[in-house]
């Protein structure tokens, strides 16, 4: 079977490529710097001539709020497009636990618009909503600095390895479309504050962490039901603990 991943040469996008590779199938690796462009169309249709299946694994490479709407909807207006002149048969998307219940987020917003433009496509689709990669950890740390100190919301959070949402993403794309949502998530439930103190003595770093009730997700306010997901998600193997003991980088 011929599958087109885009964003195929990112965290997850290669990990994905090479499970899928591993089990015979004919995978295209699409990003820009392959020649595969979603949001200039460029390459696009050749890619996807003969393909059944593809899997949405592009970011907006900007989280500003009108770079960001852009991206989504010019990417997914322009892939939706060519897989209804390509025939293909089912279209995967990675998305967020939570998507629809953190509006004050600009880059939640237009992962919503993302969602609503493959649900109205005509292509029959699975969304896959994924809760935060234990890899986004660092860029989520940052985020809450304040001086010396990181400020942090104390809401629960249930973060997942890339490892394991490389296999969601490839066992999804390898089943029949849901025409819904499936939500994946880490093994652990946790404060959002703990974890980042817990991820800052581990790499070294002397900040203190403050918990905060206002400190702000990426321009949202969380509580404890705001990333974290429901009854029935498929839950990931690999916890904190294991997936930081093979992390190249360490304290």
């Amino acid at each position: 079977m011929k599958i087109v991943v885009i964003g195929g040469t990112g965290l997850i996008g290669s990990k994905t490529v090479n499970r899928l590779r591993e089990l015979g199938h004919e995978v295209i690796a699409a990003s820009p710097n392959t020649g595969v462009n979603t949001i200039t169309g460029e390459g696009l249709a050749e890619a996807l001539e003969g393909t059944s299946v593809v899997i949405d694994l592009a970011n907006s490479p900007s989280f500003e709020e009108k770079a960001v709407m852009e991206f989504f909807q010019t990417s997914g207006n322009n892939l939706l497009a060519a897989e209804i002149k390509a025939g293909v048969k089912h279209h995967i998307a990675l998305s967020v636990v939570g998507t629809d219940r953190l509006p004050d987020s600009a880059y939640f917003r237009a992962k919503l618009v993302q969602e609503s433009l493959i649900k109205s496509s005509g292509v029959p689709f699975s969304i896959v909503h994924s809760t935060q990669f234990f890899e986004f950890l660092g860029s989520i740390v940052a985020s809450g600095a304040k001086g010396e100190a990181i400020h942090l919301s104390p809401a629960f959070v249930q973060p997942i390895a890339s490892d394991d949402v490389a296999a969601a993403v490839t066992e999804v794309a390898l089943g029949a479309p849901i025409n819904g949502i499936v939500e994946i998530a880490g093994p652990e439930k946790v404060s959002l504050s703990e974890l980042g103190a817990h991820y800052m003595e581990k790499v070294g770093d002397p900040r203190g962490v403050v918990a905060d009730e206002n400190a702000l997700y990426f321009g949202a306010k969380l509580n404890d039901g705001s990333l974290v997901p429901g009854p029935g998600a498929h839950i990931g193997k690999i916890d904190f603990e294991t997936w930081f003991a093979k992390q190249p980088v360490k304290a």
